[in-house]
């Protein structure tokens, strides 16, 4: 019975590399937006004398959306990678940024959130920056709404976590050093 537990185990563990092909799809979804980024920076470059002050804010506010959504999809990629397929072993990636390697689920899940809530908050300023032309105040409420929201939950799951981390801390033994030092 052993064998086949052991042998249940390689299989299950070893599949952990089928998601390798997800996160390199989203790489290449990656590489789809920086290339949508270019074309809209190219066209709000070449229009840049001919719009108002408030097109110009909200350009670049669509640039940001953009940038915003790149740095989420890399945070993804990094940490998925790195929490469900295989360590990255931070001394040998010196060059690395540390926001990429050794971030844990918990620290991938207040990342994603952060990034989600960024995104909506630069969709609703450009809601309000725009608001002369696409006054439609349920949509408007709906777009506050899911901000909101999105920043509650981000709330809640960092006090979650962060009341996890003070449980597990209570309920460790103290180590044989740690007991003859008191």
């Amino acid at each position: 019975m052993n064998r086949i537990a052991r042998a249940i185990e390689m299989v299950v563990l070893h599949g952990r590399w089928l998601v390798t092909p997800f996160l390199l799809g989203l790489r290449v979804g990656l590489g789809a937006l920086l290339y949508t980024f270019v074309i809209k920076l190219v066209n709000f470059l070449t229009q840049i004398q001919q719009i108002s002050e408030e097109e110009v804010i909200v350009g670049i506010l669509k640039l940001v959306d953009l940038s915003l959504t790149a740095n989420l999809l890399l945070i993804v990629i990094c940490s998925s990678y790195e929490n469900f397929v295989a360590r990255i072993d931070p001394a040998s990636q010196i060059r690395w940024p540390e926001g990429l390697i050794g971030i844990g689920f918990s620290g991938m899940k207040q990342k994603l959130l952060g990034s989600i809530v960024a995104i909506a908050a630069v969709n609703v300023l450009e809601w309000f920056i725009d608001v002369d032309r696409s006054v439609d105040n349920t949509k408007l409420g709906w777009v506050v709404g899911i901000l909101l929201t999105f920043a509650t939950v981000m709330l809640v799951l960092a006090v979650a976590d962060r009341l996890d981390e003070t449980q597990r801390r209570k309920n460790q033994k103290p180590r044989a050093n740690e007991v003859a030092e008191e």
